[in-house]
């Protein structure tokens, strides 16, 4: 398992480390039942301090991506992808009802929104 920390973005390290551990869960890289490094050998592995590692193994503990078995480790959980797809969804609809509410304010018709949120869906593709 590879985590790349970087000091050039906003996040905190155990923020980086929570959301790259969770792409992978996302990704299949990582798979229910798969076991993740200790907390101290991450730390070591990546050079940071294993309370910061802590931190976001408790997020991922909490948002249901991993368990921790004590004698066992922490391993991936089976009802990950799901708590996953509906945390994006809120954030997804966050984000929509800020476009709604930009829309009406400054009347930008349903169907130019509509378009623009198309284009930017099919902007990879």
């Amino acid at each position: 398992m590879e985590i790349i920390i970087s000091n050039n973005v906003d996040k905190p390290i155990y923020e980086q480390i929570t959301s790259q551990i969770k792409a992978m869960i996302m990704s299949g890289e990582l798979q229910a039942g798969d076991t993740i490094p200790s907390m101290r050998a991450l730390a070591k592995s990546i050079h940071v301090s294993v309370i910061t590692v802590q931190k976001a193994y408790e997020d991922l503990q909490r948002d249901g991506f991993i368990e921790t078995a004590v004698g066992r480790g922490s391993f991936v959980s089976a009802q990950n992808k799901e708590f996953y797809r509906e945390e994006q969804l809120r954030r997804a609809e966050e984000y929509l009802q800020t476009a709604a509410d930009i829309g009406r304010t400054n009347n930008i018709s349903l169907e130019k929104l509509k378009e623009l949120l198309e284009m930017f869906y099919m902007e990879d593709e």
